[in-house]
C-alpha cells in the first residue's frame, strides 16, 4: 500500500545551507517556552500575522546572537497551482527554525506555539498543518520578511525594511496595518503601538538562555 507523503522539500526556494553554528536540545526547550509564555506574543491570534511573529522572534534571536532562520510551508494550490492545501485556509505559514545539535546530527526544529506544545522538526511541522497533500516547505534566512505578491522566487522576496517593521508591531498588537479595519484601528491605539516598540525594545536586552557567566542581560 503506497502512502501520500503530505508535504514535500522544495529545494529550490530554499536559500540555508549547512549551519554555521547550532543550539543544545536544552536551550531550544528553553526558547520555545520563553515565547509561548512571554506577553507580547497572542499565539491564539494564528490567522493573523505569522510573518510579523516569525520575524520579531528572529530580530530577537540576532540580538542574542542565537543562530536562526525561517521555516516557510506553501499549499499545493497556491504555490504550484495544483492540488495542496494547508489547514485554517492558510495559504502559507511562516516560523523561526532553530539549528539543533542533537545526538551529533544538526536537526532543524520549529518553534511556534500557535500550531504545537512543543518544538516539533520543521517536516513534521509541515506535514501537521497540511490539510491536503501536497504543500511545500524550505527554510530561509531569517532577514527576508515576506514573498513578492505574483512571483515566488529566489531572489526577488522582501528583506526587512523600516516599512515592514512597522508591520511586525502592528502584528504584535493584533493589528492588521493593510486591512481597512486595520488601517482605522492605527489611528486609535497610537499609544498601544508605542508601548509594544518599547516593550520589545526591551526584550532585546534579556537572553534567556545565556550562562551565568555569560550575563542574561546583553550589553548594548
Amino acid at each position: 500500500m503506497n502512502m501520500i507523503v503530505p508535504t514535500l522539500f522544495d529545494v529550490l526556494l530554499s536559500d540555508v545551507g549547512p549551519p554555521g553554528s547550532t543550539i543544545s536540545q536544552i536551550q531550544a526547550e528553553k526558547l520555545f517556552l520563553f515565547f509561548k509564555e512571554h506577553p507580547l506574543f497572542n499565539w491564539k491570534n494564528a490567522n493573523n500575522g505569522c510573518e510579523g511573529r516569525a520575524d520579531a522572534i528572529c530580530v530577537l534571536l540576532d540580538a542574542w546572537n542565537i543562530p536562526n532562520y525561517k521555516g516557510w510551508v506553501f499549499g499545493g494550490a497556491y504555490l504550484k497551482k495544483h492540488m495542496g492545501a494547508l489547514k485554517q485556509n492558510w495559504k502559507y505559514h511562516v516560523a523561526p527554525v532553530l539549528p539543533v545539535m542533537q545526538d551529533g546530527q544538526i536537526l532543524l526544529y520549529i518553534l511556534d506555539p500557535a500550531t504545537a506544545g512543543s518544538l516539533q522538526l520543521i517536516d513534521e511541522w509541515a506535514a501537521a498543518i497540511t490539510q491536503v497533500p501536497h504543500s511545500y516547505y524550505f527554510t530561509r534566512q531569517s532577514h527576508w520578511y515576506i514573498f513578492p505578491g505574483k512571483d515566488i522566487g529566489t531572489s526577488k522576496w522582501n528583506t526587512r525594511n523600516r516599512q515592514n517593521r512597522k508591520w511586525m508591531i502592528q502584528c504584535l498588537a493584533g493589528i492588521n496595518g493593510l486591512s481597512g479595519t486595520g488601517k482605522a484601528r492605527l489611528c486609535f491605539n497610537k499609544a498601544q503601538l508605542k508601548n509594544i516598540t518599547a516593550a520589545f525594545e526591551k526584550a532585546k536586552r534579556y537572553n534567556p538562555v545565556a550562562t551565568p557567566r555569560e550575563g542574561y542581560i546583553v550589553k548594548e
